[in-house]
């Protein structure tokens, strides 16, 4: 019997390191996977549609509106992101763990719709060194990190919406704290009684 995936979602400013995190959790742990989102913004050089975004412009995003193809999705910086509803419910029917990498009011849609899912909010040690992080990752201009680093004062407040918190202060700690979140899923007591059914069966009879 297949056992349904935990669904795990993870938000944070920008900047703190989500992306790099998650992907060092799926590189290290089986049976985990992300979610390659949609969005209308451009590509970066270093990107690859389909491995990082799938890159769609505001027409194809609309209609997949329409369809009612995503699970959740929102406007950030003025560009829409999404994620595929069949794609994740599928992964999840298969028993891999998905984890969305989403920001908090895709966190809120994706409540609503599954209330067991695993929330996770990722902090930076301070605003001067997510700051610093902005600027080393040369990706945007000034006028875009001063408001990246605006909007991450507003994302912070919405942390107390999250079942744990990682502080991304050293890279490595806070791959293990993510990577027992997700372990420490795996043994729910909903998820163990249903893959050990017939053992709690066996062990109940007189």
């Amino acid at each position: 019997m297949i056992i349904s995936g935990n669904l795990f979602v993870i938000s944070a400013p920008s900047g703190a390191g989500k992306t790099s995190l998650t992907k060092a959790v799926t590189d290290s742990v089986p049976g985990v996977t992300v979610s390659i989102s949609h969005t209308t913004r451009e590509k970066r050089p270093d990107e690859v549609n389909g491995v990082n975004y799938y890159f769609i412009n505001e027409n194809e995003f609309q209609r997949m509106i329409n369809h009612a193809d995503f699970l959740e999705y929102a406007t950030i910086f003025h560009h829409h992101y999404g994620t595929s509803h069949t794609w994740v419910e599928e992964t999840l029917a298969k028993g891999m763990d998905v984890i969305l990498e989403i920001d908090w009011q895709g966190c809120q849609q994706i409540k609503a719709k599954f209330p067991d899912c695993i929330s996770i909010f990722v902090l930076p040690p301070s605003l001067a060194e997510l700051s610093a992080r902005l600027h080393k990752r040369n990706q945007d201009k000034p006028g875009v990190i001063r408001e990246r680093l605006a909007d991450a004062r507003d994302t912070i407040m919405h942390v107390n919406e999250f079942d744990y918190v990682v502080i991304n202060e050293d890279f490595n700690r806070a791959q293990h704290d993510l990577t027992t979140i997700i372990e420490a899923g795996r043994l729910l007591k909903k998820r163990q009684i249903e893959q050990y059914a017939d053992l709690l069966d066996e062990l109940k009879q007189k």
